[in-house]
Protein backbone atom coordinates (compact mmCIF):
# COMPACT_ATOMS: atom_id res chain seq x y z
CA UNK A 1 0.00 0.00 0.00
CA UNK A 2 2.87 2.38 0.83
CA UNK A 3 4.44 1.69 -2.57
CA UNK A 4 1.16 2.49 -4.30
CA UNK A 5 0.78 5.75 -2.36
CA UNK A 6 4.38 6.72 -3.15
CA UNK A 7 3.91 5.89 -6.85
CA UNK A 8 0.70 7.93 -6.95
CA UNK A 9 2.38 10.89 -5.21
CA UNK A 10 5.33 10.69 -7.60
CA UNK A 11 2.95 10.57 -10.59
CA UNK A 12 1.15 13.72 -9.37
CA UNK A 13 4.44 15.58 -8.80
CA UNK A 14 5.82 14.62 -12.22
CA UNK A 15 2.60 15.55 -14.01
CA UNK A 16 2.35 18.86 -12.15
CA UNK A 17 5.95 19.69 -13.07
CA UNK A 18 5.26 18.78 -16.70
CA UNK A 19 2.16 20.99 -16.79
CA UNK A 20 4.21 23.88 -15.39
CA UNK A 21 6.93 23.25 -17.96
CA UNK A 22 4.37 23.23 -20.77
CA UNK A 23 2.98 26.59 -19.63
CA UNK A 24 6.46 28.07 -19.34
CA UNK A 25 7.19 26.85 -22.88
CA UNK A 26 4.02 28.52 -24.14
CA UNK A 27 4.99 31.77 -22.43
CA UNK A 28 8.50 31.52 -23.93
CA UNK A 29 6.89 31.09 -27.36
CA UNK A 30 4.76 34.22 -26.75
CA UNK A 31 7.91 36.16 -25.80
CA UNK A 32 9.63 34.99 -28.99
CA UNK A 33 6.57 35.95 -31.07
CA UNK A 34 6.54 39.39 -29.43
CA UNK A 35 10.25 39.86 -30.14
CA UNK A 36 9.79 38.95 -33.82
CA UNK A 37 6.69 41.13 -34.19
CA UNK A 38 8.67 44.07 -32.77
CA UNK A 39 11.52 43.50 -35.24
CA UNK A 40 9.08 43.10 -38.14
CA UNK A 41 6.81 45.98 -37.07
CA UNK A 42 3.91 43.56 -37.55
CA UNK A 43 0.84 45.56 -36.49
CA UNK A 44 -1.55 42.58 -36.60
CA UNK A 45 0.72 40.34 -34.53
CA UNK A 46 1.45 43.11 -32.01
CA UNK A 47 -2.29 43.72 -31.61
CA UNK A 48 -2.84 40.00 -31.14
CA UNK A 49 -0.09 39.56 -28.54
CA UNK A 50 -0.94 42.63 -26.41
CA UNK A 51 -3.74 42.66 -23.88
CA UNK A 52 -6.33 45.40 -24.29
CA UNK A 53 -5.27 46.89 -20.94
CA UNK A 54 -1.54 46.83 -21.72
CA UNK A 55 0.71 49.10 -19.64
CA UNK A 56 4.04 49.42 -21.49
CA UNK A 57 6.74 51.18 -19.48
CA UNK A 58 9.99 52.51 -20.92
CA UNK A 59 13.26 52.86 -19.02
CA UNK A 60 12.96 56.65 -19.19
CA UNK A 61 9.60 56.65 -17.41
CA UNK A 62 7.27 56.99 -20.43
CA UNK A 63 4.22 54.72 -20.24
CA UNK A 64 2.15 53.67 -23.26
CA UNK A 65 -1.19 51.94 -23.65
CA UNK A 66 -1.80 49.21 -26.21
CA UNK A 67 -2.75 51.51 -29.09
CA UNK A 68 0.31 53.72 -28.59
CA UNK A 69 2.68 50.77 -28.19
CA UNK A 70 1.43 49.10 -31.38
CA UNK A 71 1.46 52.34 -33.41
CA UNK A 72 4.95 53.32 -32.24
CA UNK A 73 6.42 49.98 -33.35
CA UNK A 74 4.28 49.40 -36.46
CA UNK A 75 4.86 52.94 -37.80
CA UNK A 76 8.62 52.59 -37.45
CA UNK A 77 8.87 55.48 -35.01
CA UNK A 78 10.56 52.95 -32.75
CA UNK A 79 12.40 50.65 -35.16
CA UNK A 80 14.13 47.52 -33.86
CA UNK A 81 16.65 46.15 -36.37
CA UNK A 82 17.58 43.26 -34.09
CA UNK A 83 16.73 42.10 -30.57
CA UNK A 84 18.67 39.63 -28.45
CA UNK A 85 17.29 38.33 -25.16
CA UNK A 86 19.46 36.75 -22.46
CA UNK A 87 19.24 35.59 -18.84
CA UNK A 88 15.52 34.91 -19.28
CA UNK A 89 13.48 33.51 -16.42
CA UNK A 90 9.81 32.58 -16.54
CA UNK A 91 7.57 31.98 -13.53
CA UNK A 92 3.97 30.89 -14.07
CA UNK A 93 1.34 31.21 -11.36
CA UNK A 94 -2.13 30.27 -12.55
CA UNK A 95 -3.11 32.61 -15.39
CA UNK A 96 -0.20 34.97 -14.77
CA UNK A 97 3.39 34.67 -15.95
CA UNK A 98 6.34 36.84 -14.98
CA UNK A 99 9.21 37.02 -17.43
CA UNK A 100 12.52 38.75 -16.79
CA UNK A 101 15.37 39.13 -19.26
CA UNK A 102 18.10 41.37 -20.55
CA UNK A 103 17.32 42.96 -23.91
CA UNK A 104 20.08 44.18 -26.18
CA UNK A 105 19.06 45.61 -29.51
CA UNK A 106 20.10 47.60 -32.53
CA UNK A 107 17.64 50.33 -33.42
CA UNK A 108 17.04 52.76 -36.26
CA UNK A 109 14.64 55.27 -34.72
CA UNK A 110 13.92 58.13 -37.09
CA UNK A 111 16.76 57.01 -39.34
CA UNK A 112 19.28 57.28 -36.49
CA UNK A 113 21.13 54.03 -35.68
CA UNK A 114 21.30 53.25 -31.99
CA UNK A 115 21.76 50.55 -29.40
CA UNK A 116 19.69 49.48 -26.41
CA UNK A 117 20.82 47.51 -23.35
CA UNK A 118 18.11 47.21 -20.69
CA UNK A 119 16.55 44.81 -18.24
CA UNK A 120 12.91 43.96 -18.84
CA UNK A 121 10.03 42.73 -16.69
CA UNK A 122 7.07 41.35 -18.65
CA UNK A 123 3.75 40.24 -17.18
CA UNK A 124 1.65 37.93 -19.32
CA UNK A 125 -1.94 36.95 -18.59
CA UNK A 126 -3.70 33.92 -20.03
CA UNK A 127 -6.80 35.19 -21.82
CA UNK A 128 -9.11 32.82 -23.72
CA UNK A 129 -6.31 30.24 -23.88
CA UNK A 130 -3.60 32.61 -25.17
CA UNK A 131 -0.80 34.38 -23.30
CA UNK A 132 -1.21 38.16 -23.72
CA UNK A 133 1.28 40.85 -22.71
CA UNK A 134 -0.42 42.76 -19.88
CA UNK A 135 2.50 44.83 -18.59
CA UNK A 136 6.09 45.63 -19.46
CA UNK A 137 8.65 47.68 -17.58
CA UNK A 138 12.16 48.43 -18.82
CA UNK A 139 14.94 49.29 -16.41
CA UNK A 140 18.25 50.87 -17.38
CA UNK A 141 21.31 48.74 -16.69
CA UNK A 142 23.11 49.69 -13.47
CA UNK A 143 26.11 51.95 -14.04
Amino acid sequence: MKKLAFALALFVVVNTASAQTKQEAKVAAAVESLKQAMIDGDREKLNDLAADKLSYGHSGGKIEDKATFVETIASGKSDFVSIDLSNQTIAVSGKTAIVRHRLTAKTNDGGKPGAVDINILLVFQKQKGDWKLLARQAIRMPQ
